[in-house]
């Protein structure tokens, strides 16, 4: 049914989001804190990490707002940007893919969005193609939403020889899992939603990832979203505003 959670929208900025949570803001200063309604893989994405100061076992773990690039870049990598572009994880074989198993161990975040675009399949066009129509998807009550993710710190084989410790670039990959209730109307998988009382296990640091956080959502979650059509604009990346939200009529 096509690619999976492959845009999405988040208007809050670092500063503030770290407020709302409680974190600490590692997102560097020159990072876009401007909303983006049409946000796509490769794009710098705000993220959400505990760990612990300086990764030393024996500090305490603190909760972090950082940038990272949305596409997970897995270790082996030898040249940035190529290779596949992982920007979805599928959250039943992440314990064991060798591209996200790692990660799945003690590198897990949160991906904070407003909401998220979907697409299926539509009339024949004019130019003999099935048409791509764009739903939204997002909280009745307007809350933030949090997804399930993965990251990873990676830096190219020169860098590492050279011993450069700036040089790491981090980045991360949102976990998809069969869709629920109503929302198998627009797609078979969604995004995996990460309820606040999951947080504190799900970042976790020390442990690894316990296999009932990787189930599919709870069907009440579920219910508090709502699925709208939404403007063709959207399947144009360059297109961003606020009028991408809007229903069409």
């Amino acid at each position: 049914m096509g690619v999976m959670c492959g845009r999405y929208a988040v208007t809050t900025d670092p500063a503030r989001l770290a407020a709302e949570i409680d974190a600490r803001n590692e997102v560097p200063e020159d990072v876009a804190s401007t909303a983006n309604y049409n946000v796509a893989p490769t794009t710098t994405v705000l993220t959400v990490v505990d760990r612990h100061d300086g990764n030393d076992a024996d500090q305490p773990i603190e909760r972090r707002v950082r940038a990272m690039r949305w596409g997970l870049v897995p270790p082996w990598t030898k040249e940035f940007g190529k290779g596949p572009l992982l920007f979805n994880a599928r959250a039943e074989t992440v314990q064991t893919k060798p591209a996200f198993r790692a990660a799945a161990k003690n590198k897990r975040c949160l991906f904070p969005m407003d909401g998220w675009y979907e697409w299926r399949r539509g009339p024949v066009g004019a130019n003999g193609k099935p048409q791509k129509i764009p739903f939204y998807m997002s909280p009745a009550d307007g809350s933030r939403l949090f997804m399930g993710g993965l990251w990873g710190a990676w830096r190219s084989p020169e860098a590492r020889e050279a011993g450069d410790d700036d040089a790491w670039i981090s980045s991360a990959t949102i976990l998809t899992t069969d869709a629920v209730g109503h929302l198998t109307q627009v797609h078979d998988r969604m995004p995996l939603i990460m309820p606040l009382e999951y947080w504190q296990a799900w970042l976790d640091p020390d442990h690894p990832v316990d296999p009932d956080l990787l189930a599919p959502p709870a069907a009440s979650l579920v219910e508090a979203i709502t699925i709208r059509e939404v403007s063709p604009l959207v399947n144009r990346v360059a297109n961003n505003g606020p009028e991408l939200l809007e229903p069409v009529s």
